[in-house]
């Protein structure tokens, strides 16, 4: 190998094997940064790769594709993973392999290489996306590599201070992040202990909630055919949106998760996650399809939402089922359009308004007062009587027992 192309994040893993791949492999090494709205961190990380010695850096502004191509077709499928993950960390890896890939073809380079361990999910999330895109790609994953030996985090910094390697990982900050856009997370060290409480300053993107303000803040969220338009009555790009949803979110304390959750890999781990503007548009979309969606469709997308949730966190974002099922989910809401008003109060989302221009909500159907003839209430004893009817039959036949 004459070049490998790296997905680097500037963290502890990417910036020790950026040197690691130059040793080993006696190979030219492009830093390839998806800029994915990880703030200001996009800039230092340039700067160290070069000076951790990287012949050529490329930076992708990637933030609209991410949030329009990515986090809203989650949020169109209610896809959250074992009932409170967000998938902040999972939709976001196959966008960086498919801009890495490209990267790849660009430069001509020989192999791509990952910062993920052999343990977690982000190597299956990677590797997935680079033979969906090029079959024949040669991947170089140090973590698996035999040539390896920096298997633990305290030989890894001791690494990184022979080769004058700034790392983010201290006694002060005994654990590891990730920040994109739609969340940031944290996991390893003084977190592996399930029992213990996350630190009260570690958190990044939300304020403790009981130091939240005391007034509640009130916000209304705008959709088009299932997708965020505008908020507050003003219309913004899809990632403009979303920063102002995780801002108005983090002031008030909204989207924290902590959860055990499962691996693709077959091991149970623990993550922290904050997902403000992420949490305010999951409530948000709901809120709208329960006017403008019709009953057994949105039974039919909830009963594909835990599928759709668990390809995406195990990283099969390109695959065919992935394709046939996000099909669905996308004509389901070609009329999903209307707004929703939540209301962000120490911690929680909670919505207090939803309206929509074409609605299946009928008030003259479903009033308790008079409903001027719209609906014939002796209807539903027929109703009822044939719904019944297996169930008198199972009776008769003495299967009831009570």
């Amino acid at each position: 190998m004459k070049k490998i192309v790296l997905a680097y994040s500037g963290g502890l893993d990417t910036s020790i094997i950026l040197k690691w791949l130059q040793e080993t492999y006696k190979a030219d090494v492009v830093a390839f940064i998806a800029d994915i709205g990880q703030g200001e961190e996009t800039e230092p990380a340039r700067q160290k790769a070069l000076k951790t010695g990287a012949v050529d850096v490329v930076v992708s502004d990637l933030k609209r594709e991410f949030v329009q191509d990515f986090v809203f077709p989650a949020m169109r499928a209610n896809a959250i993973y074992e009932g409170s993950y967000l998938l902040g960390t999972s939709i976001a890896r196959p966008l960086i392999a498919k801009g890495q890939v490209d990267v790849y073809r660009k430069t001509g380079a020989d192999a791509v290489s990952h910062g993920a361990t052999g343990k977690g999910n982000d190597q299956v999330r990677f590797e997935l996306t680079y033979l969906a895109m090029e079959p024949g790609i040669r991947i170089v994953a140090p973590w698996r590599d035999p040539k390896w030996t920096l298997n633990s985090r305290e030989k890894m910094v001791a690494y990184a201070e022979q080769h004058g390697i700034p790392v983010p990982v201290t006694k002060a900050k005994p654990y590891s992040s990730d920040r994109n856009l739609l969340h940031i997370s944290f996991e390893g060290g003084i977190l592996e202990d399930p029992w213990a409480e996350p630190p009260a300053d570690m958190f990044v993107l939300t304020t403790d909630p009981a130091k939240a303000p005391d007034r509640p803040t009130y916000a209304e969220i705008e959709f088009e055919a299932g997708n965020p338009v505008a908020v507050n009555g003003q219309r913004l790009a899809p990632e403009a949106l979303l920063a102002e949803l995780n801002k108005l979110g983090g002031a008030n304390g909204v989207g924290r998760v902590d959860l055990v959750e499962n691996r693709f890999v077959g091991m149970k781990s623990r993550g922290v996650y904050e997902t403000p503007g992420g949490t305010i548009l999951y409530a948000a979309h709901r809120a709208v399809e329960s006017m403008t969606l019709d009953r057994e469709v949105m039974l039919q997308r909830d009963q594909l939402s835990p599928k759709i949730a668990q390809l995406m966190y195990n990283g099969f974002w390109y695959a065919p089922e992935m394709e046939a099922l996000m099909a669905f989910v996308n004509k389901s809401q070609e009329n999903v359009t209307g707004s929703a008003r939540v209301k962000l109060y120490k911690g929680s989302c909670t919505v207090v308004g939803r309206r929509a221009e074409k609605t299946l909500y009928d008030p003259k159907i479903s009033t308790f007062e008079e409903d001027e003839g719209a609906y014939d209430q002796a209807d539903a004893t027929g109703f009822i009587r044939l719904n019944a009817l297996r169930l008198r039959v199972r009776n008769r036949a003495g299967f009831s027992k009570s």
